[in-house]
């Protein structure tokens, strides 16, 4: 290691790393996904793993600005990652709570036909479901008053019942104990990453404790780095494949009254090109209700407050299907920042995830918004196939 030293005392580890590197594996990001991918890299090969968080916290810029859910993995196109990634990380993800006793409800979903129309939309997606063996069923609008009284579906609702809520905050604590025995640096910035002629990779990095920057060397780097990935992943390939990012803002709303009341999460059926899943009814772990995300393009990741002037629009949505709902009771609460790769209207993208061509070693995780708290262990899994399989 060379320059200012880690402000963390190295180990020795039962697999040796290389001898030109400080490190196996250096994972950049400490949200739910790079915690994740860290977690599974370090405990299943026990090999030098170093994870850089820019931020104090874990998981404080989007891992812990969401709406808590457990997604089925129903939405997207049949076969792509989102899809395919979000069904295998619910699994491993409610094991995984089941195992450790992490806080977690299986509430169960319902998304709301409020015309013929988009009674065929949820039609056309319990079709699909049925094809990805993802459990599904209808709810007719006499059983849905019965169950639901506050909840306006006069076509019908589908029922999803895998979906659920997980408390983010303990499922982060939990991976980030898994942690504990290898090299984690908070409050630090990548500023540079550069491909060595020894085929490694070197990161220069500042941490806001010091007045120097460290560098240090890793065989694999993996970018996890959130809605600065593609800033990450700008610093090392050429400027042909450079990323451009974009961001969708969503705003959440704390809803304090007891009535109206429900019981699982309420979903609006989905709107093509909306850019997220429209502003739903969640619950937390207490059974709080709140509302959101609305979706707000924004130019800069840090605009992270709340606003009110969101509220009137938000109402609007949320009186569609909660028609009781108090207005003086609703307020602008939290936000987060959704990473795009595509400007307003681009369309459905994928999540990317890649060893990049020429970079042997440097896997990319690009575009990673939801479902990737549901998907992070799916996501480390694959991480792993890219790298190991």
């Amino acid at each position: 290691m060379r320059g200012r030293a880690l402000q963390i005392q190295r180990r020795l580890f039962s697999t040796s790393v290389s001898r030109s590197s400080d490190f196996a594996h250096c994972i950049i990001g400490g949200g739910v996904v790079g915690l994740a991918v860290a977690s599974r890299l370090a405990t299943r090969y026990q090999k030098p793993t170093l994870l850089i968080e820019r931020h104090g916290e874990y998981g404080t810029e989007t891992s812990s600005r969401n709406s808590e859910v457990i997604h089925a993995g129903i939405y997207y196109p049949e076969q792509s990652l989102k899809t395919k990634l979000c069904i295998r990380g619910k699994e491993l993800l409610y094991e995984l709570c089941e195992r450790q006793s992490i806080p977690h409800k299986r509430l169960g979903k319902w998304i709301l036909a409020q015309n013929e129309k988009e009674r065929e939309i949820l039609e056309g997606l319990h079709e699909k479901c049925l094809r990805l063996g993802v459990p599904t069923e209808f709810i007719e609008k006499d059983e849905a008053e019965k169950l639901e009284p506050d909840v306006y579906t006069p076509f019908g609702a589908l029922n999803s019942p895998t979906t659920g809520i997980i408390s983010v905050h303990d499922y982060m604590t939990y991976l980030a104990s898994t942690l504990e025995q290898f090299d984690i640096s908070l409050q630090t910035s990548v500023e540079s990453l550069r491909k060595t002629a020894d085929g490694n990779y070197e990161i220069t990095a500042k941490s806001a404790s010091d007045s120097e920057p460290f560098t240090i060397t890793a065989d694999v780097v993996v970018n996890s780095a959130g809605l600065s990935a593609p800033l990450v992943s700008n610093m090392l390939l050429p400027k042909e494949r450079h990323v451009t990012s974009y961001y969708a803002k969503g705003n959440y709303f704390s809803y304090s009254a007891s009535k109206p009341k429900v019981s699982r999460l309420i979903y609006p059926c989905p709107v093509e090109g909306l850019g997220g899943l429209g502003t739903h009814l969640t619950l937390d772990m207490a059974g709080r209700m709140r509302f959101g995300p609305d979706v707000e393009w924004v130019d800069n990741p840090d605009d992270l407050v709340a606003r009110d002037s969101r509220l009137r629009e938000a109402v609007g949505a949320v009186g569609a299907y909660l028609p009781g709902i108090k207005r003086e009771v609703l307020a602008a609460d939290y936000c987060g920042i959704r990473p795009k790769l595509q400007p307003k209207g681009g369309g459905f993208q994928d999540f990317l995830i890649r060893e990049e061509e020429g970079f042997k070693g440097f896997v990319n995780l690009l575009g990673i918004e939801s479902p990737g708290l549901t998907s992070s262990l799916g996501i480390a899994e694959m991480v792993d196939e890219v790298l190991y399989g």
